[in-house]
């Protein structure tokens, strides 16, 4: 998104005619500053929250896989032999070191996801048509669980009945 100053006003103009809040260089962001950006950025903020916490799996499930095969490997006695420094390190210090590894693998995944473009704009159409929606609130929840959780008792019930009249009914024409 290009973005034009305007040091008059104290404001950014994005591409859309959208005015941002700019702050002064070398000053932070004020609270009320920072929630005019956090309105700006709509529904964006959750594709970017997306992405972010798509990271934080893809680093974690990175660094689980890689040490679990870095035990195995040391584990055997062929790629021990090979490789003798796979067991110069204890297990405590070996999750460390795959947990920075997980952490490398995961960002360097993300950031190469986000730079396709199809797939940021994917997930800003998504996020937009999220926004859209009008979701329901509290009491709505809570009511439309009571009827289900109501209307799937009831039913249970009237079912069991009717297996014990079937069950009494075979009963008494085939006899035990």
């Amino acid at each position: 998104m290009a973005t034009q100053s305007d040091e008059e006003e104290g404001t950014t103009a994005t591409a859309e005619g959208e005015a941002l809040p700019a702050a002064a260089e070398g000053q932070a962001l004020t609270a009320p500053e920072t929630a005019d950006v956090a309105q700006t950025l709509g529904s964006q903020r959750y594709v970017h929250a997306a992405f972010f916490a798509t990271g934080i799996l893809v680093a974690f499930l990175a660094s689980k896989t890689l040490a679990a095969a870095w035990s195995e490997l040391a584990d055997w006695p062929a790629a021990v032999r090979a490789v003798p420094q796979l067991v110069s390190f204890p297990e405590d210090e070996r999750d460390g070191i795959m947990l920075t590894a997980g952490a490398v693998i995961g960002i360097a995944t993300v950031v190469q996801i986000y730079r396709k473009e199809g797939i940021r704009t994917w997930a800003d159409e998504v996020a937009a048509e999220l926004a859209k929606v009008s979701w329901p609130n509290r009491e709505t929840v809570v009511n439309g669980t009571l009827v289900v959780v109501i209307a799937s008792a009831i039913a249970t019930v009237y079912v069991a009945i009717l297996d014990r009249f079937w069950s009494f009914l075979t009963t008494l024409v085939y006899g035990t």
